[in-house]
């Protein structure tokens, strides 16, 4: 009899642990706490080659993935450009990769509305208890149930997300919605906006069910805010005047707390994406947290994904380090007995996470590091543009791209 292991989460990270894991041998079943099969809005994802091996490993096709981008644009706040730097990347969506991962996966080995209330590690095996009362048993357990994991909140309660200081706004644009000159000035590349004291980058990604079709794809728009911690827990009341825990649902976001982030875009936002900003939809805001777990692993339980470490999305590194876990996961326990593999994955993939940590908060504090001479209101002087234009959204690693 094949080895059993319950993964807990059915997001991207838990689809890699499912596919890399049956293909090693081993019978997996996936229990998601939603009551209905996830979608992302459309979130972009930039890859890494990393990515694109590690979703060609678990079986699925990596044709047609996403949009190619071959340089990086820095704009200043009139839209001219202030630099470039060649850097070629696949821009895909989150929409995009869950479903290549899902469809590896039968339904029967995935259970919806399956929230976890707690394990117990009986040494031999492992168990899982849902809110709903329902239990099962495993071989090994694999917490992939996001930066609010119960499995972490059990193993390690006194590891807490912690607010950086500022939020990420996101929203997409059509790209017949938008002017043509606008579409040809920025849509072909990764554009950047770098003032001082916030931060716009954006790309392009596949339309609606990954139209790659020239007109009929979207742009994403990413947009790092500062908000104390006073307005942030106003920004996450609600209508009702419920105040949300760590984030809120997009369609709760009150109408006023939009009106003042568009009043905060006129005053600040470079040109082009104040027109993108205007053709786009609903914007929705996330409060930046991050978190490392100081252990991935305890006896039958281990923690991948954003369970185990959140890096700020400077380094666009989730859904790769997510399925960098689950690849190392698979390998040693293909290697070695399951307590003595868990061991050796969380040493491998603790010391990895820390780097991706550690990249993404010195790329953070570079929104709101000033020049060492005059301003930098308008872009055009920002004292850590090349080192911007070279570690975003790439794997952590010394970085020798060209500026021009």
């Amino acid at each position: 009899m094949s080895p059993r292991a319950i993964i807990c989460g059915g997001s991207i990270g838990g689809l890699f642990c499912a596919s890399l894991l049956r293909r090693a041998g081993w019978t997996t079943l996936v229990l998601e706490r939603s009551r209905t099969e996830l979608a992302g809005r459309g979130a972009g994802i930039v890859t890494h080659d990393l990515l694109i091996n590690l979703i060609a490993k678990t079986g699925a096709s990596i044709t047609d993935l996403g949009v190619q981008v071959q340089d990086r644009v820095a704009f200043d706040i009139a839209g001219d450009r202030v630099a470039t730097m060649p850097i070629p990347q696949i821009v895909t969506s989150w929409d995009r990769v869950h479903s290549l991962l899902r469809a590896l996966v039968p339904n029967g080995s995935y259970l919806l509305n399956k929230a976890v209330d707690r394990y117990d590690d009986h040494g031999d095996s492992v168990s899982l208890t849902c809110e709903d009362g329902s239990q099962f048993d495993a071989d090994i357990v694999i917490g992939a149930d996001g930066f609010r994991s119960a499995l972490r909140a059990q193993m390690q309660p006194a590891v807490q997300p912690v607010y950086s200081g500022y939020v990420v706004w996101r929203c997409l644009a059509h790209e017949s919605d938008l002017p043509p000159d606008l579409r040809d000035r920025i849509f072909d590349s990764f554009g950047f906006f770098l003032p001082q004291g916030t931060q716009i980058l954006g790309y392009p990604i596949a339309g609606p069910g990954n139209d790659l079709r020239p007109g009929h794809r979207r742009y994403n728009f990413v947009w790092y805010a500062p908000v104390d911690a006073t307005e942030l827990a106003d920004m996450l009341t609600d209508p009702s005047g419920t105040q949300h825990a760590v984030t809120i649902p997009p369609p709760l976001v009150r109408d006023e707390v939009l009106a003042r982030m568009h009043a905060f875009a006129r005053a600040h936002l470079a040109r082009p994406f104040l027109d993108l900003l205007a053709s786009s939809e609903r914007p929705f805001f996330t409060p930046i947290y991050d978190h490392l777990a100081p252990h991935f692993a305890d006896g039958r339980v281990a923690l991948v994904g954003d369970a185990a470490c959140v890096a700020r999305p400077h380094v666009g590194m989730g859904v790769t380090k997510a399925a960098a876990d689950a690849e190392a996961l698979a390998r040693h326990l293909s290697e070695a007995p399951a307590l003595d593999a868990l061991q050796a994955y969380a040493r491998e993939r603790q010391a990895a996470a820390a780097l991706a940590h550690a990249t993404a908060q010195r790329l953070g504090s570079y929104i709101f590091a000033a020049p060492a001479k005059g301003s930098n209101h308008d872009g055009r002087n920002n004292p850590n543009l090349a080192r911007i234009l070279a570690e975003t959204a790439v794997v952590p690693a010394a970085s020798d791209h060209p500026v021009t």
